[in-house]
């Protein structure tokens, strides 16, 4: 078997407080682009894990990968040899870890179905884990563990995702955030939403990593529909009218800068 981990991007990212357990209360618009990291699945006699790709190399702790911790969840009738091609950079506001996770999720379903808890059992690997195992469009409150439904109209969309290959841990992008509730995210269909909604966590991301600014700005002088930070940084993403225009800024940012990592698909 062969899976998509789809790359997870926050079309809008609202912090409106910090709970009393260190976690933060948000709300979210998730989406997710049609490509991403590759999982490989064949039967063996116990479970293996195998990294290749670019950024297989910057998994340090291959027994800690959210791939295997998710096969701990999950129990089968036989062992599983996963080979992942890790094509999306680590630390990077994709929720690369998890869509692998999720990935693995799908994949056990398609074998043999979840159990009925799956979504608790997802949890507990990460906040962004049950999104990623649906990897469709939806909103995110609590942890941006609670997800509900909307009307999606940017399925198709192009999309053009930029990293300047700057790893940004999570937690101290949050620490940085200055406390200010800025207000929820509005109603609306999917689209409404990202265009009147922002990234709170965009600043303190770019104090801690300048260069996502740079990004920003590149993105933003090749006049798409969009342009916004994604999770905690430091990928960019900006949403286009057409797939010509989606390239074409791929090609100029790439000319630019050839030293950034890219990716130009479409969301899903």
């Amino acid at each position: 078997m062969i899976e998509t981990a789809y790359a997870k991007i926050n079309l809008a990212l609202h912090v409106r407080r910090r709970r009393a357990d260190g976690y933060h209360e948000i709300e979210t618009l998730f989406a997710f682009v049609d490509a991403g990291d590759t999982l490989t699945v064949t039967p063996a006699a116990r479970d293996e894990l195998h990294l290749v790709g670019e950024f297989a190399a910057e998994l340090a702790d291959p027994l800690g990968n959210l791939v295997a911790r998710a096969l701990s969840q999950l129990p089968r009738a036989q062992g599983w040899r996963i080979t992942l091609d890790k094509r999306l950079p680590i630390a990077a506001g994709l929720g690369g870890g998890s869509a692998d996770a999720g990935a693995v999720f799908r994949l056990v379903e398609r074998a043999q179905g979840l159990p009925g808890d799956w979504s608790a059992r997802a949890v507990k690997l990460g906040a962004d884990v049950p999104a990623c195992v649906r990897s469709e469009t939806a909103i995110g409150t609590g942890t941006g563990t609670e997800l509900s439904a909307l009307e999606n109209d940017l399925a198709g969309a192009p999309v053009l995702l930029v990293n300047p290959r700057a790893p940004v841990p999570t937690a101290p992008v949050y620490a940085g955030w200055d406390g200010v509730d800025r207000g929820a995210l509005p109603s609306g269909s999917a689209r409404v939403i990202a265009l009147a909604g922002r990234n709170d966590l965009q600043r303190p991301a770019v104090a801690l990593c300048p260069v996502i600014d740079t990004v920003f700005n590149a993105l933003g002088r090749t006049k798409p529909l969009l342009a916004r930070m994604s999770g905690s940084g430091a990928t960019c993403f900006a949403l286009y009218d057409d797939p010509a225009a989606r390239d074409a800024a791929a090609a100029a940012i790439m000319a630019e800068h050839p030293e950034w990592w890219q990716l130009a698909g479409a969301l899903r």
